[in-house]
């Protein structure tokens, strides 16, 4: 699907590594390039054409970012450098001064590090506690959920869908139970607003996170949503350029509104303006269709490695476009590097999600993940390869 608008796919590589970091298809380069050639200038500074043109383009993309994920107002979309920034905004922006010691915060043991170590920082500094849900068959179910809430819960703070295993937690259940609780609900959402519809308000989130790079985006852009009221909450954790109205000697100043008072200095301009082609092309293909035709893809690579005696599959069960496996007795690198040897691309290790093994019983895993253009045709290729290899250490050794 859409193949030839991807010039990286002309070298022969069968990319397979989309929960990492997606292809970019060439109106996203042409647009980056544009601004870097055609009209460079800084954003919300300037009185001249150019620097008029790139406040109406940048502008432009968040009203783009908000109607892609439904929210109500662009000043509810802030431009950051990625889920992890957003994750480390919310978190020291707006947890640190709306949680005590001894506030609850419930994580589960699949979650990325970019939404436990933050917790984890915070928990040293201010004595928060950090709790993990109870997973059954590696997954959060509602009735663990409920579960694990006490009269200290605070906050739950889970991905929409994990980078490890792909599956699909029951926000939409679980920030209605936060709304009737009055828990703050944050929502990791770097694997699911890529790949699916998603809508805020039906989700009834109070943060979400995501990165442009994982959805045909360029690097170092990422978005923050927050409900408008929380927002203004969210104290600024860099200050200095283009976020404040005025600042005098005498130690008085005052901070712009939304959304200018979180994004000081010079943003992502270039970046931000590749996202908005990205969300364009993903527009124009729909987001449901992205999402079916990835659950048909893993269902067929499924299919055929159930064919191979020797290879494992960690999440069988789970719809979407992950697929973590192992061959059995081989480390997770050593297929990796297998299979580069034939220009297979996957991600092997733990994923950034390194407690998970406690839960899964198993350190490191190969990650097969799909987007909309890859095909059944690769995944011939990449079974008659695993089914070589007996002699994988020939290659890797």
């Amino acid at each position: 699907m859409h193949r030839e608008d991807f010039e990286i796919l002309n070298t022969g590589i069968i990319y397979l590594d989309n929960g990492a970091t997606t292809l970019k298809p060439k109106c996203v380069v042409d647009a980056t390039v544009d601004y870097y050639t055609k009209y460079t200038a800084n954003a919300h500074r300037g009185d001249y054409d150019n620097s008029l043109k790139v406040d109406m383009l940048y502008e432009g993309v968040r009203d783009k970012v908000r109607d892609f994920i439904h929210a109500k107002s662009s000043k509810e979309i802030i431009f950051t450098s990625g889920t992890t920034d957003s994750l480390n905004r919310i978190v020291f922006g707006f947890m640190k001064t709306h949680l005590k010691a001894g506030d609850e915060v419930l994580l589960t043991k699949a979650e990325h590090a970019s939404n436990i170590l933050p917790w984890m920082e915070l928990e040293k500094e201010i004595g928060i506690v950090v709790k993990y849900i109870p997973l059954e068959n590696h997954r959060v179910v509602l009735n663990q959920v409920l579960a694990s809430i006490t009269d200290k819960t605070k906050v739950i703070s889970l991905a929409h869908v994990t980078n490890v295993l792909g599956d699909e937690r029951p926000i939409r259940e679980i920030g209605a139970l936060c709304q009737e609780r009055g828990i703050y609900f944050v929502v990791d959402g770097a694997q699911s607003v890529p790949h699916r519809p998603v809508d805020v308000n039906d989700l009834q989130v109070d943060f979400l996170a995501f990165s442009a790079h994982k959805m045909l985006g360029p690097t170092g852009v990422g978005v923050l949503y927050g409900k408008e009221s929380l927002l203004e909450e969210l104290h600024p954790t860099i200050v200095g350029g283009g976020m404040n109205a005025t600042f005098n000697s005498d130690g008085s100043w005052e901070y712009k509104s939304l959304p200018s008072r979180l994004e000081a200095g010079t943003p992502n301009i270039a970046g931000v303006i590749g996202f908005g082609a990205a969300l364009d092309y993903l527009m124009s293909i729909g987001m449901e269709n992205i999402y079916q035709y990835e659950c048909s893809l893993k269902k067929y690579f499924l299919s055929e490695l159930a064919t191979i005696d020797n290879v494992t599959v960690y999440n069988r069960d789970i719809d979407g476009g992950i697929v973590a496996f192992n061959i059995d007795d081989v480390f997770s690198q050593d297929t990796a590097i297998y299979l580069n040897h034939y220009h297979i691309c996957v991600r092997a290790g733990n994923h950034c999600a390194k407690i998970l093994k406690e839960d899964l019983q198993v350190r490191n895993t190969c990650r097969a993940s799909f987007y909309f253009y890859n095909t059944k045709e690769e995944i011939d290729e990449v079974i008659r390869v695993l089914k070589q290899s007996k002699d994988i250490f020939k290659i890797v050794l």
